[in-house]
Parts: structure tokens; sequence; C-alpha cells
């Protein structure tokens, strides 16, 4: 695939000048090996990139299982230099993926004590270049991916509101809108929220405590039949606040900032 060309083109430049020095011009055997406990995710993506070097590989877990610290997850074989040569490219795919895969799965784990029907979604706050990969490990995780990118649906937030001249105007303009598109709109009081449930199909409650949160989407359930997004710098320190009143919670932390998970390669 091109891009993960790009990708190998960033680290390797005019070529491995250690590896070509040092590493001799025969095949070998390597394992990766999670260093943690954690939900895998990237193991696909190492599977394309290597096998486009002409290296086999023998993953012994798939995407989406939880595992424990010390597991190997994949076996490989083919040229060494080549191996060699792809180690921290493919480590630092997987490192990522599966950190978000983790703390996807995490917060899911931990909502659906409250709320066994909530979701946990990610946001559009992702890496240039990595966007596609870090919501593919979203949905491993068994999270929604929500937008992709700013074609995919109509989100209204703060900064579209006060351009347009409050709620109102805003409703009034979503008339002319793409009926085939969903329409979800951002509030932060009862009086906006209820305006906004006249047509939209997703209300987010954003930066509200929970006490507030509430009561905004009991007004909104009252008139209407719209989902319930909560969102707003949530972390899995807050988020079981809100998993009674939400239908839907936004997480932006699971790409912004989650932490990567330890993968090591290891020669045989």
């Amino acid at each position: 695939m091109e891009i993960f060309d790009k990708f190998l083109e960033e680290d390797i430049g005019y070529g491995d000048i250690t590896t070509d020095i040092l590493v001799p011009d025969t095949d070998g055997d390597a394992e990766i090996t999670c260093e943690e406990d954690a939900v895998i995710a990237g193991l696909e993506e190492a599977v394309t990139i290597f096998d486009m070097h002409g290296i086999e590989c023998e993953p012994s877990v798939n995407d989406g299982d939880r595992v424990k610290k010390g597991t190997v997850v994949m076996r490989v074989s083919g040229p060494l230099r080549n191996i060699i040569t792809l180690e921290r490219t493919v480590l630092n795919i997987m490192m990522r993926m599966s950190g978000i895969a983790t703390a996807t799965d995490d917060a899911l784990t931990l909502c659906r004590k409250y709320n066994k029907n909530i979701r946990i979604a990610g946001t559009r706050k992702t890496t240039p270049g990595f966007r596609e990969f870090e919501k593919k490990a979203i949905v491993i995780g068994g999270g929604d991916p929500h937008r992709y990118g700013l074609d995919d649906m109509i989100l209204v937030k703060d900064n579209h509101i006060k351009a347009a001249g409050g709620m109102k105007n805003v409703v009034d303009s979503l008339k002319r809108a793409p009926f085939t598109k969903k329409v979800e709109i951002e509030v932060e009081n009862i009086d906006d929220a209820v305006i906004a449930a006249g047509c939209a199909d997703i209300i987010m409650i954003d930066n509200a405590d929970p006490a507030k949160a509430k009561e905004i989407a009991d007004a909104v359930r009252k008139v209407s039949s719209a989902v319930i997004e909560i969102s707003g710098n949530m972390t899995i320190d807050k988020i079981a606040d809100f998993a009674n009143i939400a239908d839907v919670i936004s997480m932006g932390s699971l790409t912004h900032s989650v932490r990567a998970i330890h993968f090591s390669m290891n020669v045989k």
C-alpha cells in the first residue's frame, strides 16, 4: 500500500546504513512480544508491511484479542535485513493502535457497568495522515469511530452557531440541508437544546457537569427521540459519571493523548 511506503520512506530514507553494514544477507526469524496487558491492534498492518518485503508472518493472536504481558503475538521469517529494517515502523503502528484499542475497551467495560447500551466514540482529534488507522483501532476496541471527515454528516459546533447568529438561525438554515445526511448539534444549555431537538438526529451536550448534562438530556428526551451524545474533555476518570445519562460518550483522549502499548521484537 502506498501509505506504508510513505511510512517506511520517512524512516529508511536512502537506506538502513547500520543494518547494511552489520547484518548478513541471509534469512532469519524473529518474535514480536506484547510487553503489557493490552488489546491487540495493528497486526493486519504489520502483516501487510512484512509481506510487501518478502517476510512470512505467523500471528498467534488476532486483532481485538486481549492478551497478557509477555504474549508472543507474531513470529516472522525471511530476509534478516528486511526484518530488522522494518522493525520500528511495524512496532510503532502496533503500539499506537493497540494503545487506542485498549483505552477504548477499558472505557467501554467501565461504562457498561452502568449502562449496557452505551457507546464509546472517537473524535476528529487524530494524527494527520494516520486517522484511518486510529479510527480502525477504536473499532477494534469495540468503539464507534464517529466522523472520518467533515463530509460524513452535518455537525454543528459552537463556532458554527456563533457565526450563524444563534440557534434559531441554525435550525432555519438546516431546513435546506440534504435529507440524506444526519444532523448533530452541540448544545450547552436547555433552551438551545430544546430548539435544536426540533431538527437534530443527535444532540451533543458539551462541557457540562453530570447534573447539568442530565437536565439537558431530560429536557431533550421530553420533546425528541434524538440520540444524546456527551463530549468535552471526557477521560477514563470522568466517564462513569455520565454513563447513565448518555447514549454515546465521545472521547478525544482515545486518540489525542493515548498511551502507546509497549511491544518488542527479538531476532532468534
